[in-house]
């Protein structure tokens, strides 16, 4: 069985004069593999049943728009749905569980999403019959005798009533209208009103307008609304997004302790520590993004994590990923050569006052080859530090030796319209002409391994938040520079490609002997990356101040502390993991005053 797949964004049949058509060895020889339809505009539609699966389409296409993939036969028992010809194939759904959290792991465009609006009855699922309408009654027929059928049977006589937390939720800004404590009141099915807002820290945001809130603000908004009402299906579509750590963790907790007891609770989320505290059991989702993506079974949290990073799931006897991702086990610095004996920047004591928020930092350094990661909430001054360093901001005492340092920066927020060049394809072309961006290394690990390849044809104004983060990512580490500074570079990636991000950097800091500043709330992220740690506290919005870099143990452990949580290590992985509060090694190691973990 074959899925062929035509990103139709991408394809320009006019600049290419059809070269997948001419060239079909099943056409030349008097077939019909693949041909022009006016239907889709003018462009290519393969036939899967006739086409051999040779690649010859795929290697002639000058825009990489066309993708075949070959699978089991099998796995067409399987199909759940399919967007059109030649487009997205869904193979599979998460079951989910009464009374517990079903966590959702997996790339982006491997359907998690859609998956969701299907779960949600939101979407009628196909079978894969795309040519006609689709129907509940073959839905429910092609369920029958499974666990899925008694809860779309449900879903369908609306015996049970569902509430989607959606992925985009700045969507809201535009149906939404009124004050939060006004909008939230009206919604207050459950009578826990005074709960939620106090566990979601609302007070802030409570008599501002819905479309005056800001990403963060719009985020715990949009839980609490979930939170609120009488439901027997919660889903949650990517709720960390504009959280910081505490927010984070906060929201885990309101989704564990507030919703009822038995409801069925489906969670997709990328940030790994929290997946894995929300979380009961977990479904991966694998496959080719935007061509196919494949459910597993339901696994237990903490396993079916481990099997996603180490690349094998047992149970589908699959392998999914070449390499393992392991993360450094001990709790003192990644095992990289840092040159402690070479400082590479340093600071006095600096203060900046912006409108009524204060910031004050600690004089510090840092060393050649280093990479310093910085934690703290929202409005504490992370950004404004790394502006200082940027150059766009100017300290009121104090100052930054930055002077003749080269700078790439990657903002926080990224706008298309900050960029010189109209498409992706000019972007990669000019910056490959130079320094490491031209290295086969640079090519195949950031370039191809975030899909930025893919996104040659499109408008940078055209992007999605998701690909125009990737975009400004690589931009970033392809300019020669000698200080490197990633405001939020995980936001709207998922896990695989935000340890691509990672390695990226890495290698980058390590290759170029330079130093490097990542501000991210994904802890994972943070203790894989960071050789040291600043640590930022005091009232957000308010007063700032930011510690001096320390060792990532000692960041991380004071951190972690102010946020009330501990982690421990896996076993197999070394990926960190929070403990349960009031657990046995919960209570251990805060008595030890390990908060970060105990040493492997």
């Amino acid at each position: 069985m074959r899925v062929a797949v035509i990103d139709y964004d991408v394809c320009k049949p006019h600049r290419c004069r059809i070269e997948c058509v001419r060239f079909c060895p099943i056409n030349k020889s008097g077939g019909k593999a693949i041909e022009l339809r006016d239907e889709l505009g003018g462009k290519p539609l393969i036939y899967e049943n006739s086409c051999v699966g040779c690649g010859i389409c795929v290697r002639k296409c000058p825009f990489e728009a066309i993708t075949i993939v070959n699978l089991p036969d099998e796995l067409e028992k399987k199909v759940i749905h399919r967007y059109g010809p030649n487009a997205f194939k869904l193979y599979g759904l998460p079951m989910p569980q009464s009374g517990k959290v079903v966590g959702i792991l997996g790339k982006n465009g491997t359907g998690k999403t859609t998956s969701i609006r299907i779960l949600a009855g939101e979407l009628i699922p196909n079978l894969g019959n795309y040519d006609r309408e689709a129907s509940w009654d073959e839905v429910l027929q092609y369920f029958r005798g499974t666990e899925l059928y008694d809860y779309f049977r449900k879903v369908v006589n609306k015996e049970i009533r569902i509430v989607h937390k959606i992925q985009h939720v700045d969507l809201i800004r535009k149906y939404v209208k009124g004050r939060v404590g006004e909008v939230l009141s009206r919604i207050d099915e459950r009578g826990l009103l005074k709960e939620v807002r106090k566990s979601l820290s609302l007070d802030s945001a409570w008599d501002n307008k819905v479309g005056l809130l800001s990403g963060g603000e719009l985020q715990r908004f949009a839980i609490a609304a979930a939170i609120l009402r009488n439901a027997s299906v919660y889903f949650f579509d990517e709720p960390s997004s504009y959280l910081d750590v505490r927010e984070r963790l906060a929201m885990v907790r309101a989704i564990r302790e507030l919703l009822p007891k038995n409801a069925y609770v489906i969670v997709a989320e990328h940030d790994l520590a929290i997946l894995d505290y929300i979380s009961d059991y977990v479904s991966i989702v694998y496959g080719e993004p935007g061509v196919y993506g494949i459910f597993s079974k339901i696994y237990a949290v903490g396993s079916g994590i481990n099997h996603f990073l180490l690349g094998f799931l047992p149970a589908e006897n699959m392998r999914i990923r070449k390499e393992p991702i392991l993360f450094h086990i001990h709790a003192e610095a990644p095992n990289r050569e840092v040159d402690t004996n070479l400082p590479y920047l340093s600071w006095p004591k600096i203060k900046k006052t912006l409108g009524k928020f204060e910031l004050e930092v600690e004089g510090g350094m840092t060393y050649r080859g280093e990479v310093i990661g910085i934690l703290g909430p929202n409005a504490i001054g992370k950004t404004t530090f790394i502006r200082l360093l940027a150059g766009e901001l100017e300290p009121d005492e104090g100052h930054v030796v930055t002077e003749g340092l080269r700078v790439s920066y990657k903002p926080q927020y990224v706008k298309a319209e900050d960029y010189p060049w109209e498409y992706v394809e000019e972007a990669i072309e000019e910056l490959s002409k130079e320094g490491l961006a031209s290295s086969e290394w640079f090519q195949v690990d950031v370039i191809r391994k975030l899909g930025i390849h893919r996104l040659k044809e499109r408008r940078i104004n055209e992007l999605s938040g998701g690909e125009l983060q990737k975009f400004a990512i690589t931009v970033a580490l392809a300019k020669e520079a000698d200080l490197y500074l990633f405001d939020e570079p995980s936001a709207f990636i998922d896990v695989e490609e935000r340890l691509t991000v990672s390695k990226a950097i890495k290698k980058v800091c390590e290759v170029r002997k330079v130093v490097t500043f990542v501000v991210d709330h994904d802890l994972s992220i943070i203790d894989y990356i960071a050789d040291r740690v600043m640590v930022f506290s005091g009232m957000p919005a308010v007063k700032g101040k930011a510690h001096s870099p320390v060792s990532l143990k000692d960041g991380m452990n004071a951190f972690l502390k102010d946020v009330g949580i501990t982690f421990r290590r896996d076993p197999k992985t070394g990926r960190p993991r929070v403990n349960k509060p009031g657990s046995y090694l919960d209570r251990e190691q805060k008595s030890k005053g390990e908060f970060y973990y105990v040493s492997a």
